[in-house]
Parts: structure tokens; C-alpha cells; sequence
């Protein structure tokens, strides 16, 4: 299913924790990077929270080949940019010609795509470990309403659901004779057929939902009653009561100029 093309099963301790814990986590994780400006501590986070989470779940060889595909030229193209057209000048590293590598252009690359990764690694954790359902399901038993718990879903499964439309969309017309594998004018060329039945497809599969969630009365504000009961424990909820007051810590440690 396309809704699920991100999510990997398994049975890892980390795929029997309750998906909000791991929304938690991966929340926590991202505020504390982008809250202390320190250089190291995004380091700190992938090495000593992230990395050994994604070990212990086992889909550590997808996540570092999503991470690599979707990352790498966002970061080099970074370091390209910053370091060699940042404002403020600053000391000069190497010169090539007109242009100038300065050592703070790089030194904020490396600040914004250590939080990059830290962002991205995040939510890619969870998407991997979490089937959609159950984190949707479990965010409406602690009372968030069902509405915002479908915006919090569609926006964890957008991806995956635009990439296997569009796959199975190219399949449809590589069978009507459309050539995509002679290079690359003809896979730019196959951009164009698309397009189109993309996001026509999407827009009425937006209305087959609609109309869905309106005959299963997703609007009425009676407590409903769920078939699926997500596992939780004392300890569970004890950690996100941690990671919530270690996320207002980083935040109050810079807004008070503490760490800067």
C-alpha cells in the first residue's frame, strides 16, 4: 500500500513502543538541535539518541540509504553556497579565482546541515518503526481531535502516497510505448505525461476520503471507541514527560542568553 511504503515491520522493542513516545522523541530531538546553537550537541543527539534507536529497531540499512539519497546534495550544495557567498566575509580559507571560501560560511553550513540531518532522521525513524495507523489511533486516545490527528498522518504518508502514484502511473505509460530508459532528454520527456494524471489523481483521491471520512461521521464530537488498543506503559509515559521537560529546558536555556 502506498500509505505504507515508508513504514518497515518488525519486532524490535522500538516497533513496541507506543507511537506517541516515538513522536515524542523524535519532536524533543528536533527542538533541542535547532534550540542550542552549540556545534557539537547535534552530534551528541545523532550519536547517542538517534543512531543506537535506529540500531535497536533494525531498519538501520534503509534509513542511512534514504538519508544519503535525499541529503547528500542538499548538504553539499550548502557548503557551496555558504561557503563561498556568505555575508559578513570573515576569514578567508582559500581563494579560487574571484571567489573566496570563508571559514564562517562553512561553519554555519555545517551548524544548519548537522540540524538538517537531526531533522530528517527524526521523522524518517519514526515513519520506519510506526504504521500510520497506529500513531493516528493513538493520538486520538489522548484526546487530540481526530481532525488534527488525520493532518498529522497525511502529512507522515504524502510522500510515500505521491511516489507510488507516480510509479505506477509510469509503468501505465512505459506500457503505451512511452521510452523512459535511453537517457536523459526522454526521462525529462516522460516528466510531462506525468504531471498530469498526478495530481488529478491526487485531487480525486481527495474527494474519495472526504467522502469516506464524512460516511464514518469523522466530524461528530462523540468519544469514540477504538478496536485497536496501542500498548503503554508507566515507563513510556514517564519519558515523554522527560523529553518534553528537556525540550523546554533547551528552550529557556537560550531565550535566557544561558547558552548562545
Amino acid at each position: 500500500m502506498a500509505t505504507l511504503d515508508f513504514y518497515q515491520a518488525g519486532r524490535s522493542r522500538v516497533h513496541g513502543w507506543n507511537p506517541v513516545t516515538k513522536l515524542s522523541l523524535s519532536l524533543t530531538l528536533v527542538v533541542t538541535a535547532f534550540a542550542l546553537p552549540v556545534l557539537w550537541w547535534p552530534v551528541a543527539l545523532l550519536v547517542l539518541v538517534l543512531l543506537p534507536a535506529v540500531l535497536a529497531s533494525g531498519v538501520q540499512r534503509r534509513f542511512l540509504a534514504t538519508m544519503s539519497r535525499f541529503l547528500l546534495p542538499v548538504i553539499l550544495l550548502l557548503f557551496v553556497i555558504q561557503g563561498l557567498f556568505y555575508p559578513g566575509g570573515g576569514q578567508v580559507l582559500l581563494t579560487l579565482g574571484p571567489l573566496s571560501v570563508h571559514a564562517d560560511g562553512l561553519l554555519f553550513a555545517a551548524r544548519t546541515a548537522l540540524r538538517l540531518v537531526v531533522l530528517t532522521g527524526s521523522f524518517l525513524f519514526l515513519l520506519l518503526t510506526t504504521h500510520p495507523g497506529d500513531l493516528m489511533t493513538a493520538l486520538v486516545a489522548r484526546g487530540l481531535p481526530p481532525k488534527i490527528s488525520y493532518v498529522v498522518s497525511a502529512t507522515l504518508q504524502i510522500i510515500p502516497a505521491f511516489r507510488q502514484r507516480a510509479q505506477g502511473i509510469l509503468q501505465a505509460q512505459r506500457a503505451r510505448g512511452l521510452r523512459t530508459d535511453t537517457g536523459l532528454v526522454s526521462r525529462v520527456r516522460a516528466l510531462v505525461p506525468l504531471i498530469s494524471p498526478l495530481i488529478l489523481g491526487a485531487l480525486s483521491e481527495v474527494d474519495e476520503r472526504s467522502i469516506a471520512m464524512e460516511a464514518r461521521a469523522f466530524g461528530s464530537t462523540a468519544r469514540r471507541t477504538s478496536y485497536t488498543v496501542i500498548p503503554d506503559s508507566t515507563a513510556q509515559r514517564l519519558a515523554r514527560w522527560l523529553m518534553l521537560l528537556a525540550a523546554l529546558t533547551a528552550i529557556a536555556l537560550t531565550t535566557t542568553g544561558v547558552v548562545s
